[in-house]
């Protein structure tokens, strides 16, 4: 068992394409903060090689906007380091302009489609508060 709990929490009133592609880029935040994340590469029976996974089970939440909100302020109180993905991502093309999306944002102003975060099970627990297990 971990002592810490990964979470990936997706607005609920997304397209499936958009929760897919709002995962896959929260966890590479995640990976991407804390490399030790990354266990050893796969090899099968033939030899073939495959990349390394994560050595943690991440648990997929769906939240509405309002419990999106709720779950950024509780993470930010705690000063949780979290990934973020908001909805002026989906146009842009490239990291660069994601950050400068980002960056236009005040807190109060993100219109927030996903967050990530890895800590203490506990504190995870009480972060997410009132997201539910992805359908």
């Amino acid at each position: 068992m971990f002592s810490t709990k990964i979470a990936i929490i997706v607005r609920d009133d997304l397209a499936v394409w958009q929760k897919l592609n709002v995962t896959a880029f929260l966890t590479s935040g995640l990976i991407g903060a804390a490399p030790d994340l990354i266990g050893a590469p796969y090899e099968d029976a033939a030899g073939n090689c495959y990349h390394a996974l994560a050595i943690q089970p991440m648990i997929v939440l769906a939240a509405d906007a309002e419990t999106m909100t709720a779950i950024y302020q509780r993470a930010m109180e705690r000063s949780v380091r979290l990934a973020l993905y908001i909805a002026d991502m989906f146009a842009t093309g490239h990291d660069a302009a994601n950050r400068a999306a980002v960056r236009q944002h005040r807190p109060d102003t993100l219109d927030i489609v996903g967050l990530a975060l890895r800590d203490e099970r506990k504190l995870v627990d009480k972060i997410v508060k009132g997201a539910r297990m992805h359908p």
